[in-house]
């Protein structure tokens, strides 16, 4: 019986090509917050997956979606003046 190998040296998940840019990493560090929120918005409705919702569950809910909003403005507004050169004539 022949065993089967592979002729590649390097594996391409370790390849240098594949790791984020110092951009990449700062667009990703800009918008965490947002992302974050995003995280608690999906907690607080998987909470009340197998279960009634209650009063406190909708209030954490709608607590966690007007975050979201208010991140997703705010990282608007960041992104919307950063990517305006100049100012007006």
């Amino acid at each position: 019986m022949n065993p089967i190998v592979t002729v590649q040296d390097v594996v391409t998940a370790f390849a240098d090509w594949i790791e984020p840019t110092d951009a990449e990493l700062d667009a990703i560090e800009l918008e965490m917050p947002a992302i974050l929120a995003d995280v608690d918005l999906l907690d607080a409705q998987i909470i009340t997956l197998d279960r009634t919702r209650t009063e406190v569950d909708a209030q954490r809910i709608r607590r966690a979606c007007r975050r979201v909003l208010a991140e997703r403005m705010a990282l608007a507004n960041r992104t919307a003046g950063a990517s305006l050169p100049g100012g007006a004539a």
